[in-house]
């Protein structure tokens, strides 16, 4: 046996060597470690260091304001107040119940609710509260809780109360505009963000000093004028509210427009809703601006296009007459007049509109086929639906600045189709084809006008956030809509239909010979979903203008199932339009012309 073995001063320094050669293995490790980690992979683990402090925040751009015309002054309706969302991480969270409680202080409700939010896991943000004011977000900073903070929000607030609302629309606690206004142009109005990349301390509160952050500085949305005359808004609103209640309806719209633009200087809806309470709509129907997105079958109002049609092909004279049966048969069908019509008898131009006869706008598609014809066929046809489509633009959206236009029918041209000429007959006399409120102002207004379709606008200027303004000009769609000679030829034929109600005893549709006022009415059957329509439910409609020596305001009205003793478009829609066209006359819109 070897004696080195048994020597204890040997042994001990063996064990000394193994030891400082696994230490010289575990400093190798470690350093071969180190220099992995710190040179070869730095990249990665700088990325992931940071990951726990870096943080990015969005910069809110402000909101643009929306404003409008007060006589001859630009007024706000809708501006912006900052408020603060309240929000918490609860990776951060050091003390729940404690933080809970001071929140709860500060603004109320249930701080075992707050408590239960901050406790949510696997994610870094909860909503704690919406629309705090400066003051208690200054005193929920002040008591520098881990994990929470606030971020200024701006909130729209309405000087004007509810007026114009469904015109306007309203912005979400998400800042996304929805219908109206806020719809059609939330991304011009909202402007863009900013973005802020921050070192954050523990508490998640960012170091403003940190060489890292990256900023992008927000852009401002763009402030928004609209070609509303606000006195105008608001006596239209108070009238429908009235005549709502008169007429026990299930819904009122009106438009008043310049013929000579397209520009809406009124449009309104009843019932309606407040913007600043949109939250509380438990019928969201209510949001919707029905003058834009309600198309309906117009009823004998769309006489005044068929008659302009039939003019501009010089297939009938204004003062002309032929000899009305009181009924066509077409397809098998009997196309009748109302029991006021008188029977067989000599009719003319001015009382196809003065006493509203089916027979007399299916006559006119008979002469767009043929003058002198009674028959309708495929060159009627063609002809009309060129016109409906082409020229008025019906069937199709306007491009108004709203969320959800309605495209509204048109039936199409099939010469297939067996029953193709008894459907065109009821579009003559305004069945059968759906329209909107803004499609029957847009089309009247281009035959007044002399022949130019503009398109419908709510818009008259925008200012960038540098104060450059942008003056929205007349946009025209279609020109020689018309020939000019149709207008002036219709203007009397229309002024005749007011003129024939006031003497049989409609007071209310007098007016002085100082302006020049002209309408038509409509009342329009109700479609039966299987088929065919109801003979007792009707929805009344009336189209119109007032002017001095030419119009200059269109009106639409359209009243859904009115609750009247009489024709709806007589009673429904003709008070509607008398008080409209009164209120522009009587606050001196419209200067008389002598």
């Amino acid at each position: 046996m070897d004696p080195k073995q048994h020597n204890p001063v040997v042994r001990t320094a063996g064990r000394i060597q193994l030891i400082y050669l696994c230490l010289i293995i575990v400093v190798c490790v470690f350093v071969l470690r180190l220099f992995y980690v710190q040179v070869i992979r730095y990249s990665y683990y700088h990325t992931q260091a940071l990951s726990d402090q870096l943080k990015q925040y969005q910069i809110p751009a402000t909101r643009g304001t929306i404003e409008a015309y007060q006589g001859n002054s630009i007024v706000p309706i809708v501006l912006n107040q900052q408020l603060y969302t309240l929000y918490g991480d609860p990776l951060l969270i050091k003390k729940t119940n404690k933080s809970a409680n001071d929140i709860a202080n500060v603004i109320g409700g249930s701080a075992t609710t707050y408590a239960q939010q901050l406790s949510t896991k696997n994610t870094q943000y909860v909503v704690l509260a919406n629309q705090l004011t400066q003051a208690q977000s200054n005193k929920i900073l002040s008591y520098k809780l881990p994990g929470i903070g606030t971020l200024g929000q701006d909130y729209r607030v309405y000087p004007d109360g509810d007026l114009a609302s469904q015109v306007l629309g309203f912005v979400n606690n998400s800042g996304q505009g929805q219908y109206g206004i806020e719809q059609a142009l939330n991304n011009e109005i909202t402007g863009t963000p900013g973005q802020l990349k921050a070192i954050t301390d523990a508490n998640g509160v960012p170091l403003a000093a940190s060489s890292n952050n990256i900023e992008s500085k927000p852009v401002n949305g763009k402030n928004v004028v609209l070609t509303l005359d606000m006195g105008m808004q608001a006596q239209m609103e108070q009238i429908l509210a009235q005549e709502y209640q008169k007429t026990n309806s299930q819904g009122l719209s009106a438009i008043i427009m310049d013929p000579a633009t397209g520009q809406i200087k009124a449009m309104a809806n009843y019932p309606t809703y407040s913007e600043a309470d949109y939250a509380d709509v438990s019928n969201p129907l209510l949001f919707q601006n029905a003058a834009v997105d309600n198309a309906i079958e117009p009823g004998s109002s769309m006489k005044t296009l068929t008659t302009s049609a039939a003019l501009d092909q010089g297939v009938i004279q204004p003062n002309e007459s032929f000899y009305d049966p009181a009924h066509w048969v077409i397809d098998g069908f009997n196309i009748t007049d109302i029991e006021q019509d008188g029977g067989p008898r000599e009719q003319n131009i001015a009382s196809i509109l003065a006493l509203s006869l089916n027979t007399g706008a299916t006559w006119m598609l008979m002469q767009m086929s043929q003058p002198g014809g009674t028959q309708i066929t495929e060159k009627g046809i063609t002809a009309w639906n060129d016109y409906m489509v082409n020229r008025f633009r019906l069937g199709q959206v306007t491009g108004i600045e709203q969320g959800y236009e309605s495209a509204g029918y048109v039936p199409p041209n099939d010469p297939t189709d067996p029953s193709l000429a008894l459907t065109y007959a009821n579009t003559a006399f305004g069945q059968g084809v759906t329209v909107t409120a803004v499609q029957m102002a847009a089309a009247l207004s281009s035959i007044l006008n002399g022949g130019t379709y503009y398109q419908p606008t709510l818009v008259s200027q925008t200012i960038s956030p540098s104060g450059q303004v942008s003056v929205n000009k007349p946009k025209v769609l279609e020109k020689n809509v018309v020939s000019p000679k149709v207008g002036p030829e219709l203007i009397p034929l229309m002024q005749n239909v007011v003129t024939t109600y006031y003497h049989e005893g409609y007071s209310f549709m007098n007016f002085s010979p100082n302006y020049i006022v002209g309408g038509k009415t409509g009342t329009a059957q109700l479609a039966q979903p299987g088929g065919g329509y109801y003979s007792n439910i009707f929805n009344g409609t009336y189209v119109g203008f007032v002017g001095q020596t030419k119009p200059q305001y269109v009106i639409v009205v359209f009243n859904i199932k009115p609750n009247v003793p009489g024709y709806a478009g007589a009673l429904g829609g003709q008070p509607v339009f008398a008080d409209l066209a009164h209120m522009l006359i009587n606050d001196g819109y419209v200067a008389p012309n002598n």
